[in-house]
């Protein structure tokens, strides 16, 4: 009896520790072209998103917190990567096989991956064609599932001819709505991971609400209903060869139909981890790519979607790179908190490696920002640097401390035709006042650190 009471206590003991100690799952959705003022934490008026102000409610709501790029597939590969937009090999979107990830370098997926998790991306992947073998293939970086998209032109359409699905493209029956039959993709492999008793990273990058303002039927007509006077508005969006994309009567509706939907989705998904019973155990985090755009028909003024920031995307001012950026862990984070940090997609992958226990690849740039999230001592960057060499002008920026440093006009070789503006956004987030003749001691800082950062892409 007294060896059984032992081997009882043991036994407990280890299920406690288990349950102290297991590995926390991780949500991650990465909004496509969503502006800050998009959302009704951050101040949205005209449209309600209950599902997605739920995660800053219940946990920590970041002020400074900044994308990957200020488009899409380089903002990815930031974030698969961990690397900064200096350092990465994709700085803007292109012929996609070109974008694809380095098959030898350790991604974001990969890290989960080596600590036991099941992995799985359901989305846009914005690096390569998603039904060829391969680097291009999130399948070659550390994924067991993908669905979504076959690449990121297609992407622009709500109803392509078909879905990838682990590398398999599948017919899709004319009228189908791809971005909820990819939800229903996660939401699967949640519950099947939770069936298996296994941790998961579950990555979401949803196309919402990038370019053809497609939604449901039902909820387009009911915001039509709502804003009749943009009936006469159509939007349209070429989706490329044999890729039909209906014509879209009132834009303005659609985006509203469009974002209902998806809040309400994110909405479902709390509610089936409750009742999954790991809520407590999953880290849910959602960002946007870049920040808002004009395409497809949406009119970013009409919904204020950058809110008092300057710029959209294509710009590194702050409208067109400063994230919402919203984490919820019940238990872990404190609800209704709110954090100043300045952070970036390329401290993801530190964060979490040590949220799992596994070393930082060295190629990674960021600093972990777990201690934030669990209201710790938390350290801060010297700075962080983005370039964009598509524009027409070439720009860079940093922001350090308060100090935002935006340069328009940059060339290959040093030569350089636009001057440095300078920002102090704890009294101007709007960049509206450029201080950079009243402060040229902060202007050569901002250009040392421009200098320092950028490195010379590989031919």
């Amino acid at each position: 009896m007294r060896i059984f009471r032992i081997f009882s206590y043991l036994f407990l003991a280890f299920s406690l520790c288990s349950a102290i100690f297991a590995l926390p799952n991780v949500v991650y959705i990465l909004a496509d072209d969503l502006g800050k003022g998009d959302l009704g934490c951050y101040g949205q008026k005209k449209l309600k998103t209950p599902g997605i102000d739920r995660l800053a409610k219940e946990g920590m709501k970041f002020s400074s917190h900044y994308s990957g790029n200020t488009v899409c597939s380089p903002s990815r590969a930031v974030l698969m990567t961990g690397q900064h937009p200096g350092h990465v090999h994709c700085r803007g979107n292109g012929h996609e096989p070109t974008l694809a990830l380095d098959p030898e370098m350790v991604t974001l997926p990969r890290i989960f991956k080596n600590a036991g998790y099941a992995t799985g991306a359901f989305g846009k992947w914005g690096l390569g064609h998603t039904n060829e073998p391969g680097a291009q293939n999130p399948l070659s970086h550390g994924f067991d599932h993908f669905s979504g998209w076959k690449n990121q032109m297609i992407a622009h359409t709500y109803y392509p001819t078909s879905i990838v699905r682990d590398g398999k493209e599948i017919p899709l029956k004319e009228g189908t709505y791809i971005h909820d039959l990819i939800m229903e993709d996660a939401f699967s492999f949640i519950k099947k991971s939770v069936k298996q008793k296994k941790p998961f990273f579950c990555y979401i990058p949803t196309a919402v609400p990038h370019a053809a303002m497609h939604a449901p039927k039902e909820l387009h007509e009911k915001w039509r209903k709502v804003y009749p006077e943009f009936d006469q508005r159509i939007g349209k969006y070429g989706a490329g060869p044999g890729e039909p994309c209906p014509n879209v009567v009132n834009p303005i509706a659609g985006y509203a139909a469009m974002m209902e939907n998806f809040d309400n989705q994110i909405g479902q998904l709390i509610k089936m981890l409750q009742d999954l019973g790991v809520d407590e155990n999953t880290l849910v985090l959602f960002a946007s790519d870049n920040g808002t755009h004009m395409e497809g028909g949406h009119n970013p003024n009409f919904w204020d979607s950058n809110g008092p920031l300057r710029g959209i995307k294509r710009d590194l001012y702050e409208g067109g790179i400063n994230s919402p950026f919203l984490a919820r862990w019940p238990g872990k984070i404190k609800p209704g908190t709110q954090s100043d940090h300045i952070s970036a997609f390329w401290d993801v992958m530190p964060t979490m490696t040590e949220l799992t226990g596994q070393p930082t690849p060295k190629q990674a740039d960021g600093l972990s920002f777990l201690s934030e999230l669990l209201g710790k001592k938390q350290k801060k960057h010297d700075y962080l640097y983005f370039e964009h060499p598509q524009t027409k002008d070439h720009d860079k920026a940093v922001r350090m401390g308060k100090w935002k440093g935006v340069l328009r006009g940059w060339q290959k070789w040093k030569n350089r035709t636009g001057k440095i503006e300078l920002y102090d956004l704890s009294k101007d987030p709007g960049e509206q006042n450029n201080l950079a003749d009243k402060y040229p001691e902060i202007v050569a800082q901002i250009q040392e650190c421009m200098d320092e950062a950028h490195t010379p892409l590989k031919r």
